[in-house]
Order: structure tokens, then sequence, then C-alpha cells
């Protein structure tokens, strides 16, 4: 642009300078002294000039690389923004899993006083099963949980009268296997019968 050739033609002068100084003699000097000099001074301005030009293009590309990474970081940001506008952001999305996963437990911890025996770990594991004779196949899973909601379970079931029964082996086969409202798997059928069974005859209810 015109700033850059202005730059060259302010450098070239400076350089060529020096060598006008006696230019007014040229004329009485032998031509081969003057050819001679006359051949300096192009050599010189072609030096400044590919020196000059070289230097100017290295900014040129500096500067062009610094906007281009400036305008990519931008875009990047813009990406993030825009992303966060349509889809949420991060700390939006971790507090609505947050409140699903609450409301999800809330759920469960209401099923808890239909269950017709809880077993634990005593404290680690809870499972707590219900059975319908006329309407299940098999007892099902009305809630599960490790540590502190174990310990709800447990203290819900309790509040309410659900039998309580502490079975280690059976409450971690159950916890790892048997999701919630779905049945027991076959292979703890006879385990989970033997529970069954020994609570309803508690209660006098019939297996049928």
């Amino acid at each position: 642009n015109v700033s850059k050739l202005l730059l060259v033609g302010v450098v070239l002068t400076l350089v060529i300078m020096p060598e006008l100084v006696d230019v007014e003699l040229y004329p009485q000097m032998p031509l081969a002294l003057t050819l001679e000099r006359l051949y300096d001074m192009i050599v010189i301005l072609l030096i400044a000039t590919i020196s000059l030009t070289a230097v100017i293009a290295g900014l040129d590309f500096a500067y062009q690389r610094y906007e281009f990474n400036k305008q990519m970081k931008m875009s990047k940001q813009e990406i993030k923004d825009e992303y966060k506008q349509t889809e949420g952001s991060p700390e939006i999305k971790a507090k609505v899993r947050q409140i699903r996963m609450q409301r999800a437990q809330q759920r469960m911890m209401s099923n808890v006083p239909d269950a017709d025996v809880v077993i634990t770990n005593p404290t680690h594991f809870a499972v707590a099963l219900k059975y319908d004779i006329d309407t299940m196949g098999a007892p099902m899973c009305v809630a599960k949980g490790q540590d502190n909601i174990a310990l709800k379970i447990r203290e819900v079931a309790e509040e309410n009268g659900v039998t309580v029964m502490e079975n280690p082996p059976v409450a971690r086969a159950l916890f790892a296997t048997v999701e919630i409202d779905q049945e027991v798997p076959p292979e703890h059928y006879k385990a989970v019968a033997e529970i069954i069974s020994f609570v309803f005859r508690q209660k006098g209810k019939k297996l049928g």
C-alpha cells in the first residue's frame, strides 16, 4: 500500500544520499570511474531494496498471523457462546441433571412404604422388594441405594413398618444385578423366595 511505498522511498533516499555528495563532480571524472560509482550506487540501492522488502514482508507476515490467530480465538469464543445459547451452559446442564436425580430419588423413596421387605448389607446397600403373586412373575425392585441412600431407604422402611432384613450377600447381589422397576433375575429366585416366604409368614400373607 501507499504507506509501505513511502517507507521504502524514505529509506532508499537516506541510503543513497551519502553517495550523491559529490555527484556534481561526475562529469569531470574519467568515464570508467563515473561508471564504477554509478554501479556501486545501483548495487547499494538493490541491496537496500531487497533487505527492506524482506523486513517489510516479515513484519507483514507476523502481523497477518497475529490477526489470523486473534480472529480464530474470537471464532472459538463465538462458537462456545452460540453453543451455550443453543444447548445450554455446562453449569445449567449439571444443575438440571442434579434436579432430575433428586426427583428420581424422591419418586423412588415414595415407593419404599409399599415394599414388602428391604434387604440390607446392613448399611452399605439396601434393596426394597415388592411381590404381588397375582400381577408379578417374581418379586420386583421398587428402590435401591448405596451408603447414604441405603440408610435413607432403611429409615423410610422402618418408619412405615416395612420389614428390614440384613443379608449382605443377597443385598450386594441384588444391588448389582437388578434395576428399579425390574423383577429379580432367575439366578436369585431361591434366595429371594426364602426371604419373601419368611416375611409373608410373619405378616400372615399367603404366597398362593
